[in-house]
């Protein structure tokens, strides 16, 4: 199995913090937030990493050249970071995953190795996790078919009838990959560089099965914001990191 990180922007939401690094590389109590997923990966076993990189990419390559000898590092650089969004990214890097199965993960999430290994045990070769909530109008929300199918994603899904977040924590079959590839390319095509990646898995659910594991009962936290890293650093005192 391999390994998809999307790292490449710029988060104007967490200035004056990141306007001298990356977010990725911000402290969250003794680790800094890439510290989390690198760390899990190599436990679970996972060495070959594919990061698409732009933002002060030379610093985190740096830095997991100099922490983590055994990782094997892919990077893929995203030059236009500023004007382009998460599904320009994957477009760019999926080809040297897709040939396995593989995990894709945004940087920009603080999550024990256990909910890791639920997604990589999953019965299921190509599923989302997602908290089970209420949620707001910028969260990516699901919707729940049969026997934990999802039938809809993205943003824009009417909040009172979604299952809840995908936070960004995916494993997907090698045969999920190569349609999610095409899928992608033709969202770029159509002009969609500053669409999420979950735009090109939408068109896909009428005829490729995903399914959801719910990891509602571990402490997760996307970092857009200054109160995030707050928070973040409360739920790493948790049993689940230690």
């Amino acid at each position: 199995m391999k390994a998809l990180i999307l790292s490449a922007g710029v988060s104007r939401r967490l200035y004056p913090l990141t306007y001298n690094q990356p977010k990725c590389l911000l402290e969250v109590g003794p680790k800094r937030i890439l510290d989390y997923q690198l760390s899990a990966l190599l436990e679970l076993g996972i060495t070959e990493v594919t990061m698409v990189l732009g933002y002060y990419r030379e610093r985190i390559m740096e830095y997991i050249s100099e922490n983590y000898q055994k990782i094997i590092l892919t990077p893929v650089i995203n030059h236009h970071y500023f004007e382009t969004n998460t599904a320009y990214s994957v477009n760019m890097a999926i080809s040297h995953v897709f040939d396995a199965p593989f995990l894709l993960m945004n940087a920009d999430v603080v999550y024990p190795k256990a909910l890791l290994q639920q997604i990589i045990s999953s019965k299921f070769q190509s599923a989302l996790a997602v908290e089970i909530k209420k949620c707001g109008r910028e969260e990516v929300k699901v919707i729940e078919g049969k026997d934990q199918r999802i039938v809809a994603i993205g943003k824009d899904i009417i909040q009172e009838n979604s299952l809840g977040e995908f936070i960004g924590v995916a494993k997907f079959s090698s045969e999920f990959g190569q349609s999610f590839s095409h899928s992608l390319k033709a969202l770029v095509e159509a002009g969609g560089n500053a669409d999420y990646f979950e735009a090109a898995i939408h068109p896909l659910l009428d005829f490729t099965d995903i399914y959801y594991e719910d990891i509602t009962h571990f402490p997760c936290i996307e970092i857009d914001f200054k109160e995030d890293l707050d928070n973040a650093r409360d739920i790493i005192s948790t049993k689940w990191y230690q």
